[in-house]
Formats: C-alpha cells, structure tokens, sequence
C-alpha cells in the first residue's frame, strides 16, 4: 500500500516514530494545543484529525482513532504498514468491571480479549492473545506510578457492540457477569484489534485508558469531560512516549 491513503493524506515524514490515539478527533485536538510546541495539522481526511509537533524535545504524533475496531483496524494498519509508525499507544475510555476501579481511574490493557472475529482474517489454527508489546507496558507502569496515577493493570474487553437489542439486555447483563469473573478489568472497544495489527505488522501498541463508566454502579463521566478532562491518563501518555524516544526502537 502506498501513501497517501484513502484515509491519510500525509508522507511517512509527517508523522513521529510515536503516535497517540484517542478515539475522538476532538481529543487529539486537544492534546495537540495543549501540550505539543506548534503543533502542525498532518491529517484532516473524514475529519480524522493528526497533528505533529515536539513535546519536552521530543517529536510526537497525535491522531484520532474513531470508534471501533474496523475503525481503529483501518488507522493502525497504514500508520504500521505505510508511514513507518513503530509505536501506538491508543488512550480513550473504558467502562469498568471491577469494583475496586473507580471513574477516572486508569486501566493499562496488559492483554485485550474480545467478543468480535477480528483475529480470524490471520488465519491462525487457534485463538491467539492479544497483548501489548511489553515494553510500552513496563515503560507506561513505570510513568503511571512515578505520576501517582491510580492504574489498574490487566486484561481488558474490546467489545464490538456499544448497544443491544433491548429484548437482549439480560443476556447482555449475563455476558458483562461472565466476564467480570473472569477478571476482566473494564470494556473498551478498540485495543483487541490494535495490539493484533501491531503483531501481524510489526508495530508495538499499547491500550491506555480512563474509567468514565461503572457497568455495575451505573455512574458516568459527561461527554465534555471525557473529551477535556483526562489530563492524568493524557500525562502518562505522553511521559511514556518521552521514555520510549530513549529506549532502542
């Protein structure tokens, strides 16, 4: 595939080695205005906004990711495959399962299960995990203690519904159960298909993402304060790509 993209009008030299991804394009606005040094629009196609520019000496990239795994399939698969992007660290929200994780607590996907077929067109015999590149991981854990971050480390759902059928909501409630037992830490719905694109192209990924809904208390972050409120997870973000920028690629 070259570049441009049907979905990036940009060169491999608009973007850094490390890109962020949030999920809103509104988000990656702001991370860009608020914290990189003239930060440069690199990509506007559909909306999907990509920004470059340095941050404490170190050039970063930021850009949206959509929601979904097709969509976030189709954003890490040409910055992997065609603009020579070696690490992706995605930070959106997720709904926790766990009754210790608290709204705006941080969830570090150490692994990423999923209810969706993503991983079926790699036409593996089995099922295999998909996991973070464990770099990303020690380095991320490292900046979150070091922050003073309440982060939860673990296995996480990516989940290819948002909402079900009404007459579905016990077995959807049943589903939710099933997989709090086993220890799954919160549902997100877009880092199984990342950390699966970066193992089949070489890429390393990272899922790191806020608390804004608790599945079993019912209570939830506004949607501005999704969309400008998550400085910490943000932070971390960033401390963990400044890390990586001294680490071997």
């Amino acid at each position: 595939m070259q570049y441009p993209t049907p979905h990036i009008h940009a060169t491999p030299a608009d973007f850094a080695q490390t890109v962020l991804m949030p999920g809103d394009p509104l988000r990656a606005q702001y991370i860009a205005q608020t914290y990189l040094e003239d930060a440069v629009l690199v990509n506007n196609v559909r909306g999907i906004q990509g920004y470059t520019g340095p941050y404490r000496g170190v050039r970063l990239s930021v850009m949206a990711s959509g929601m979904g795994m097709p969509s976030m399939g189709i954003y890490s698969h040409e910055l992997f495959c065609c603009f020579g992007v070696k690490n992706i660290i995605r930070i959106g929200s997720a709904g926790a399962l766990q009754g210790q994780i608290q709204l705006r607590d941080l969830v570090i996907a150490q692994g990423a299960s999923t209810d969706a077929n993503w991983g079926n067109q790699f036409h593996t015999p089995g099922n295999l995990a998909p996991l973070a590149d464990f770099t990303l991981l020690e380095t991320c854990v490292s900046a979150a203690r070091d922050l003073g971050a309440n982060a939860h480390v673990g296995n996480v759902l990516s989940s290819q519904y948002f909402y079900t059928d009404e007459e579905d909501i016990p077995q959807a409630l049943q589903a939710n159960t099933a997989w709090q037992r086993m220890g799954i830490l919160a549902i997100e719905m877009e880092a199984a298909a990342l950390y699966l694109n970066a193992s089949r192209y070489g890429g390393r990924a990272l899922a790191l993402c806020t608390v804004s809904d608790h599945i079993l208390n019912g209570t939830s972050l506004s949607a501005q304060e999704r969309q400008t409120s998550f400085q910490q997870m943000m932070e971390v973000a960033l401390e963990t790509a400044i890390r990586l920028d001294v680490q071997p690629q």
